[in-house]
């Protein structure tokens, strides 16, 4: 379902950007390499870096990661549960070498009422488990009725060093997740959902900092708008559509495929005092993903142990600029792409001097196209690192 978003998660800007100017640039990237569709849970689709912009809060940093696309509006009765075995990274640059200075870690944990047996009713004289996340309705001040609970811990790391950021109000290490978005006779309104995920925005004390930061994790309306039927079709549009048409068809193939769709949201506005480094106001970023390296299916699964995980952890997901991985990098790469790291991606020069795509729309729609620069064979003119 639609909604709008807690207020000061609303803005979108470019994914590594100083902290003073106010720039903005869209930046998305859904299945964006094989391996990763195996992985929904961990597919980062969108990071936004910028200056919060609310009255009084100039002195810090917004810094957004969104994950697990394509989140349908009837994606019940189990939803869009982040997954307990992975690590959910935001990690920051503050002296343009590439490396992480700071590093967020999330990680959540998924628990069933009543003490892990689930909520249960009266079936023919026996307590039987509903198969459902909630039994009645939800509200701000009553979750009694939720099945299905998610919660999360986040670390700084810093300097080889990792400590616990933890609630401002009462020194907790633990933090709520709101359910998903259930629906109206569940919370009640949209309204009354926004208001219980906002009561999930917590100010918290940071490791070595004297201001308060926030943090949110919560089910969000889809930031980015694509068609992606068309574009990922050989760019399958009508010359009205790719020249600004207004036709019926036109209007109908630019629709976004993702209009209705929903993601999930780590969000932390930061002092930015605190996480300026030796470049002054300078600071990059990106959001990371990672699974341990072996998986066995537990011939006997539970909610609580439907696998057992081990080995050391692997990145598997990364994202800062827009549509990097997605429509640069060639397929054999993607993957490779993924699990490495910003300093080391001079690996992947050839993709950004010699792109691909620029001669594969000549070829679909013939050269010059009316938004191509006259010379479309000088392969410098889209640089998107």
């Amino acid at each position: 379902m639609r909604r709008q978003r807690t207020r000061w998660l609303t803005a979108g800007a470019l994914a590594a950007l100083a902290v003073c100017p106010a720039t903005s640039a869209l930046a998305s990237s859904h299945r964006e390499a094989p391996f990763i569709t195996k992985n929904p849970k961990t597919d980062a689709t969108d990071f936004y870096l910028f200056k919060s912009y609310e009255p009084g809060r100039q002195d810090y940093v917004t810094i957004i990661a969104n994950y697990q696309p394509f989140q349908e509006p009837y994606g019940g009765p189990n939803f869009f549960a982040l997954d307990p075995e992975a690590s959910y990274e935001i990690n920051l640059d503050n002296d343009g070498d590439a490396k992480e200075d700071l590093t967020f870690r999330f990680r959540f944990d998924n628990n069933l009422a009543a003490g892990g047996k689930g909520l249960a009713v009266d079936a023919g004289g026996k307590q039987t488990a509903i198969p459902l996340v909630n039994i009645g309705p939800v509200s701000v001040n009553d979750a009694s009725n939720l099945n299905v609970s998610e919660s999360y811990t986040l670390s700084l790391r810093r300097g080889g060093k990792s400590e616990d950021v933890v609630n401002q109000k009462d020194g907790s290490k633990l933090f709520e997740k709101p359910a998903d978005f259930i629906g109206t006779k569940s919370f009640g309104s949209v309204a009354g959902y926004e208001a219980y995920a906002k009561a999930h925005q917590y100010d918290v004390k940071l490791p070595g900092c004297d201001a308060p930061g926030r943090v949110f994790v919560g089910q969000r309306k889809e930031s980015f708008a694509v068609n992606l039927g068309v574009i990922f079709d050989l760019v399958n549009a009508p010359a009205s559509v790719v020249a600004g048409g207004t036709t019926r068809e036109a209007r109908s193939l630019a629709v976004s495929s993702l209009e209705d769709n929903n993601i999930t949201t780590l969000a932390l506005e930061l002092p930015i005092k605190c996480i300026k480094g030796s470049k002054g106001d300078v600071v990059a970023g990106w959001t990371a993903a990672s699974v341990r390296q072996v998986r066995i299916v537990n011939p006997r699964s539970t909610f609580e142990l439907p696998s057992f995980e081990g080995g050391a952890w692997t990145q598997i997901s990364r994202l800062s600029a827009p549509l990097v991985n997605e429509v640069v990098v060639g397929m054999p790469d993607k993957d490779r792409f993924n699990n490495s790291q910003p300093k080391d991606d001079a690996q992947f020069a050839n993709y950004v001097t010699n792109p691909s795509l620029p001669e594969l729309l000549e070829v679909l729609f013939g050269a010059p196209a009316w938004w191509l620069p006259t010379s479309s064979r000088a392969r410098t003119w889209w640089r998107p690192f």
